[in-house]
């Protein structure tokens, strides 16, 4: 896949390095592979990966899109760690079924298939499936859809989906992710919605006239939406298109 780039973080320092800095306990990759985000210091979003053991270092499997601004990011926080960041020519390839020998089961969800990381692309014509629907069904966030610089990781499942530790030691944004798991219930957040009709994403959902959400991504009748939850008991609209949330 052209959308996703492979990162290593090599090194004496590397566990310890990204251990501090990232949602996830680095401990778990003794079991295999994890899925964690870089928050800002204020607890939003800035990028979401996968870590992945490898005999020469640690992986990270993250969006294209997002690939040079985490290379810089944790090149920021190195200063003399023994450490080194750079790019690999590895290619994702995911599917669904059994898991290849050289792959490992999406650690978000038992399902979302699996991913492996190979030294050639994926055919295009190997993989069918509609990933977009998968995520709809189990309420997977994707990179620059549902998860945006405003995200805080709990209000889009990031705890539902393995990816934030509330055990580990400190981590950039660790004080208002632990603040908003212990002490508030969360107002706003992902979740999954019955569509009669179509509209873009980014379409601003409503009830009874006032603001309740965004519409993000659809597939077929259901789609993924960010709703107020207090406004999202009732009938909603996105454009002409009519929008029920089921608790």
């Amino acid at each position: 896949m052209t959308d996703r780039r492979i990162l290593k973080v090599s090194g004496a320092d590397s566990e310890e390095f990204l251990q501090g800095l990232i949602t996830n306990d680095m401990a778990k990759l003794a079991q295999g592979p994890i899925y964690a985000a870089l928050l800002t210091p204020q607890g939003k979003y800035l990028a979401d990966f996968f870590v992945v053991p490898a005999p020469d270092g640690i992986l990270i499997d993250v969006a294209a899109a997002l690939g040079d601004m985490l290379k810089q990011r944790l090149s920021m926080y190195k200063l003399r760690a023994k450490v080194e960041i750079a790019d690999t020519d590895l290619h994702l390839h995911r599917g669904t079924g059994p898991v290849p020998e050289d792959g490992f089961a999406d650690p978000r969800t038992d399902g979302m298939g699996w991913r492996a990381l190979r030294d050639t692309p994926q055919d295009s014509t190997a993989d069918t499936t509609n990933w977009d629907a998968l995520r709809v069904a189990h309420i997977v966030p994707e990179t620059g859809i549902e998860l945006t610089p405003d995200t805080f990781p709990l209000e889009v499942g990031f705890e539902r989906l393995n990816g934030v530790d509330f055990r580990k030691g400190c981590y950039v944004g660790q004080e208002v992710t632990a603040r908003m798991k212990h002490k508030t219930t969360l107002r706003k957040g992902l979740a999954r919605v019955a569509m009669d009709g179509e509209a873009p994403v980014g379409t601003e959902i409503t009830a009874e006239g006032k603001a309740a959400g965004t519409l993000l991504t659809q597939a077929g009748d259901q789609a993924l939406a960010y709703l107020r939850f207090d406004r999202a008991a009732g009938p909603m609209q996105a454009e002409t298109a009519k929008v029920t949330w089921s608790p």
